[in-house]
Parts: C-alpha cells; structure tokens; sequence
C-alpha cells in the first residue's frame, strides 16, 4: 500500500509494507525518484552499524494534523535495543517537505549513535549542476556552480553554521527543474552527493557525523536537525516557497518585528571607543526627526571604565557597565528612546568569553573547554551555562527596558567542549551547546514576546534556519558596501524571506583601517544625489537600517535619509514583508564580476501590486531590458515611483517578454517604481 502526501505542487507518496520507502518524489515536471533505488528515507548509525527505513522494521505510523495546513507523519521503526522516529512535514500548496529522526535507547544497554541523516534520496542519474555558497568574513555568499559528475560533499566543520560554507544547496536538473535543500541546524551540519552504482546520486545528510558521538543511555533520546527539500521550476519558485513556509509556519513575530522595523545603530560610525551617553542621545532626538523607530546600542556598553579597554576582551561581564561612557548607565538611553516614540536595544554576546573576562575566574564551571584549553565561550550543553545564559538576558531585558537583543558570536569553536563535567559527553559537546542555546531563546521568548532577537554572527556566519525558528531576523553581514550587498540579498533570499534579514546602507566607518571598498564619506562634496540615493536603496530591499552619526550628516544628506525612511515605511515595507521575491537578474560579485545590472521584482500575493528596484552598478553596460515575471499578460500595467516618476503604461505581455527598458541611470544609479495593474 502506498501513503499519499502530495499537494498542488508535489507529487509525494511512501510505499509501506514491513518497511517504508519512496514511492514518488516529483515536482515542476521532474521525477527525483531513482528507479530501484533502495528508497532510504534516513540513515543512522549505531554502534557502528548503518540503520535505514529500509533495514529497519516499521512499527507503526501516525499522523499529527494540529497544523492547519501540514501533514505530519510520523513512523516508528524498531531495532535491537533502540527505536527511531522519523518525522516527514508536508506543507500544502508547496513542494516543501521537513525531514528529521528522534532515536530512543529502548534496551537495557546504552547504546551510541555516531551518524544521523535526516533524509536520504536517490536520484536517477541526469545531468545536474550544483549550487552552493562559500562563506566567510565579509564573504558571505559567494556562489560556487559545478557540474555533478562525481561524489561531492558541502560542509562545515567550523562550528558556525555559515562560517566555511552556508547550509544550503540547489541542484539544477538540464531540464530547469530544481531540487533545493537547507540544514536546519547552527552548528556543525553535512550534504553528502555520492554515486550509485548503475548511475545516479544518493542525496544524505544532516547533523556532521565529524568528531561526533552520542552515547544515549536506556530511556535516552536525542533529536537530530531538521532537513528541508524543496522542488521547483527554477531557483526563484524554490526561494518563494521557503519564504512562504517561513512566514507562515516557522519565524517567530513580536509586533515591533512584523513591522518591520527602521533601525539606527551606532557601530560602525562610533564603535567601542567614540561612543557615550551624550552622543547617543543626540542620535536619538535625530532619529526620531527622521521616522526611525528602533534605536540600538551595540557593543562598547560594557566592561572596565577605562578608555583603552577593548570590548573583544572582556565579552562575558555582563554585570559590568563602562561607567566612563555611560555613567548613569543604560537605563536612560531606554528611557528616552521611549519617551519620543521609538524603541530601544542592545548588543550582546551572550555566549562569549573575552580572555580577560572576569567570568571565567568567578565561574570556572561554564567555560568551554577542549583538550584542556579554553574556547571562548560559555558552555551552554552544562545545565549551568545554559541557566547563565537565560538569567544573564532576563536580566538585562527588565534592567535596561529593552526592545531588541543583538545577539552575536564572534568565534569559531570546531567541534565543541569535551568536558565530561559538564552534563554531556567527550563527543556531543557542540550539539548539546546548540540544544541548550535554542532553549536559552525560546525560553527568553516565552518570557518576553514582545522583545525582538536579532540573530548575528562576526556579521553573517551563522545564518540558518535552525536560528531563524527562534529569532526574528538574521544580521547578514559586518561590511556594508553597495555591490557587497546586493551580492549578500542576492544569496541569502534563496532561502531565508527578505523581512528575515537584515542589513545597514552604506555606513561611514570609523575603523582606522577598513577593508578597501568600505570607503563612504557623506560629507564628501563630489557625492552625488542619485549615488546616496543608490546606496539607500539597496538596503531596503530587506529590513531597513543605517549606521552614520547623524548630528553630522550634511542638510541635504539628511533630507534624502529622512525622505527614504518615509517611502520604506509608507510604501515599500509592505512588500518586503508579504510579497514573493523575484530575482530578475544573476548575482553580483564584490570583487567586479557577475551580473552588473541588479533588479528584484516584488510581487504581492493576491497579484494586486509589484514593487521594481533596479541598479546599475559600475562597469555596468548603459542599457538593460529587465523583463518581470508572473504579471498578466492582457493587464496594462503603471509604473510610477513614489517621487513623481512617471514611466506609462505597458502590458504585462511586453514587460515579461521584451522587458523595461532602462537606458537612462549613470552607474550607481538606481529606480524604485510600482508596477500596478489598471
């Protein structure tokens, strides 16, 4: 008999019997299924010996349908002395499926669990091209394509879930069609591309099977990351249903973050050293002139008060307020961003130790170590680092009145603490730190659900969307640069929604040595209207933020600054956090290559409105038809931009088949229009 678990957009069905397989795997026109294939759903491996769906006995299957829109199965396959639960979510009107395994230690003897795929699939043999993104500071997103023409494996074994490579793949069928997928996971995580004898591929992967074990005691369980596949026409239809998805069913809302919020934060332009008190209340009287709506502290609140301190130092003391900068402390920063309307957040790494940090002296418990020698960071797999953790942001949350937590981690911890003292093991260290940090965040956002958690890491090294079910929005990237961002949007959106993520337009930096193309002066007399303008605009294609010192932006910077915060609240936010998104044109890269023209469509879901952004970047060619997508063709369709441009009128058919034509914009020159239906 078959298990029927097709939508609209997938055709998906289990063959059950004494064992449980595949029996369809299709979607957009293509069969992902390999004929004959042994129709493995998962793999585990314990004490030394691989498991599958189909080694194992099915013992029973259920169905959990408390999710409007979701079917959820839910089969038992027994073994000696253990049992596996494999999970299977299916949402409707999607060809997006979830994938993970709970193994329970069911005999009288523990038993060790070394490797757990959370899907394996075998594809037919074809030619495919894979996709997938290095990552790494200021690198975020850079796209790798090759052939798959023999075993391939993406993964990361840095200990942040985007530090090396991020956990996200696309394979392209020559058909067109695409089979995309995401580890759900912020630690340590595997795609393995392995031949099969007589042709095709086996898909697996999950949790990093890399310096891991887990001994599971009778009676014990451990859970493994959640693995997502989509299929689709093509790489824009697979990025719209994991935006769906995540919107619907995964990200977590306060209603500050379902705003989507205008953020001002100090960093780049103040950093540690520069800013105070003082400063920052101008800031804010500034930024509420403007239109913005959540002003942020970031690093440089806390430690010793002595003005050469570093704050990458003593990350850890919390409880200690730089009084030299702040000397009344946090709370009247709080106090005023309020009294004028907006609201107020701060920087912290909770999970770090500086080296000079006095916690790791006061509470040699919680600190992290392997071999003996120290991580830098605060072991949350101990029950002690984990109740650290949720007291230390408690605290600061109803101490300081706040709004928003940035919640950083500047550090790559490999595999993880092999303390035996801590709670966990020599070989689970990482993971468990992972399952006690999501338990730090949801416990924070039961306590508090109206305060926002903003996910960062050294910029962008720990995106993914085990995080994203517990934050609201990813920070994407330290640098800020225009084609740098735009080459980050482009990327990210494959997988995580727009109001998901957030970056800051071009900020004037502080650092006395910035990276080359971090070179932005607003005071600069040859910064042209249109140039600022582009720079702006690019940074409100998702959450929309700034870093500049605001007291000395030039008059006319500052008109165009506030006149950007009043269309994005007015008019483009809404897009940013309903429509589908539409990638118009290839990916630019931050060192010149790529497409040069970058232009995103915008389209709302019932199809009333599009919102069009195009760039040009330099280099660019002084032309470029851009052609839109899903309009209707028998429509005639206005395009008008939100400061008088007025374009005509142009039938959908013409804008999808010959295109905009846009000959008009220097090099970084930018246009943001409505394409509306009449």
């Amino acid at each position: 008999m078959t298990i029927a678990l097709s939508t609209a957009a997938l055709d998906f069905s289990l063959r059950r019997d004494q064992h449980l397989a595949y029996a369809s795997y299709a979607g957009a026109g293509y069969s992902w299924l390999r004929a004959n294939g042994d129709g493995a759903l998962f793999a585990v491996t314990i004490d030394g010996q691989r498991h599958t769906s189909a080694t194992l006995d099915l013992s029973a299957v259920d169905f959990d349908y408390a999710t409007a829109g979701v079917q959820h199965l839910i089969a038992r396959f027994t073994g000696s002395g253990f049992e596996v639960d494999h999970h299977l979510k299916v949402y409707a009107d999607t060809a997006l499926t979830e994938s993970w395994q709970v193994v329970r230690c069911t005999g009288e003897q523990a038993i060790t669990v070394t490797r757990i795929d959370s899907f394996a699939l075998d594809i037919p043999a074809g030619a495919y091209a894979l996709h997938y993104y290095t990552s790494d500071w200021g690198a975020e997103f850079t796209s790798v394509y090759t052939p798959l023409d023999s075993a391939k494996v993406v993964e990361t074994k840095l200990g942040r879930s985007s530090k090396g490579m991020h956990p996200w793949f696309a394979l392209t069928h020559v058909s067109g069609a695409v089979l995309s997928g995401s580890v759900a996971w912020s630690g340590n995580w595997v795609f393995r591309f392995d031949p099969i004898h007589g042709g095709g591929y086996q898909l697996s992967g999950g949790l990093h099977d890399w310096e891991f074990a887990k001994t599971l005691a009778p009676g014990a369980s451990m859970e493994s990351p959640i693995v997502i596949l989509v299929l689709g026409k093509d790489l824009n239809a697979v990025s719209q249903q994991y935006a769906r998805v995540g919107r619907r069913h995964w990200y977590p809302r306060t209603s500050l973050s379902a705003k989507v919020p205008v953020e001002w934060n100090h960093w780049w332009s103040y950093e540690d050293d520069h800013i105070s008190a003082e400063i920052f209340h101008e800031n804010i009287a500034i930024s509420e002139r403007m239109g913005v709506e959540i002003c942020m502290l970031d690093a440089g609140w806390f430690g010793p008060s002595d003005p050469a301190s570093f704050w990458y130092d003593y990350r850890g003391d919390w409880d200690v307020v730089n009084t030299v900068r702040f000397p009344q402390g946090m709370r009247p920063l709080a106090d005023d961003a309020h009294a004028r309307g907006m609201k107020f957040g701060m920087w912290c790494e909770i999970e770090a130790l500086g080296v000079k940090a006095q916690l790791a002296e006061k509470r040699p418990e919680l600190v992290a170590l392997r071999d003996g020698e120290r991580l830098g960071y605060v072991c949350f797999g101990s029950p002690e680092g984990e109740d650290f953790g949720y007291q230390t942001l408690k605290r600061l949350i109803t101490e300081y009145d706040l709004d928003w937590i940035k919640l950083d981690f500047n550090l790559d911890p490999g595999a993880g603490c092999n303390r035996t003292d801590h709670g966990h093991a020599a070989g689970d260290g990482l993971y468990e730190h992972y399952m006690g940090y999501y338990r730090v965040l949801e416990r924070i956002r039961r306590e508090f659900p109206e305060v926002v958690l903003e996910g960062c890491s050294s910029g962008g090294l720990r995106i993914d969307l085990g995080l994203l079910r517990r934050i609201d929005m990813h920070f994407l990237s330290d640098p800020d640069y225009p084609v740098h961002d735009l080459q980050l949007f482009w990327g990210a959106t494959t997988h995580v929604a727009p109001d998901a993520c957030l970056h800051w337009s071009f900020g004037e930096w502080i650092n006395k040595d910035p990276i080359p193309p971090q070179i932005f002066n607003p005071r600069d007399p040859k910064l042209k209207p249109h140039q600022f303008d582009y720079y702006t605009r690019i940074s409100m294609l998702n959450v929309f933020g700034y870093s500049q010192k605001l007291p000395e932006l030039p008059a006319w910077v500052d008109a165009r600054m506030t006149t950007h915060v009043q269309v994005f609240k007015n008019h483009v936010r809404r897009f940013v956090k309903e429509a589908d998104l539409y990638r118009l044109t290839g990916q630019p890269t931050r060192e010149g290559g790529g497409d040069r023209w970058s232009a995103f469509q915008y389209r709302l879901p019932d199809a009333s409105d599009n919102l069009l952004f195009v760039f040009r970047l330099p280099g660019a060619s002084a032309a470029r038809s851009i052609k839109l997508q899903d309009l209707q063709p028998n429509r005639t369709y206005r395009i008008a931009g939100f400061e008088g441009e007025d374009l005509g009128a142009c039938l959908g058919s013409d804008l999808m088949q010959t295109g905009l034509n846009i000959d008009n914009l220097p090099e970084e020159g930018s246009l943001l229009v409505r394409v509306t239906p009449l």
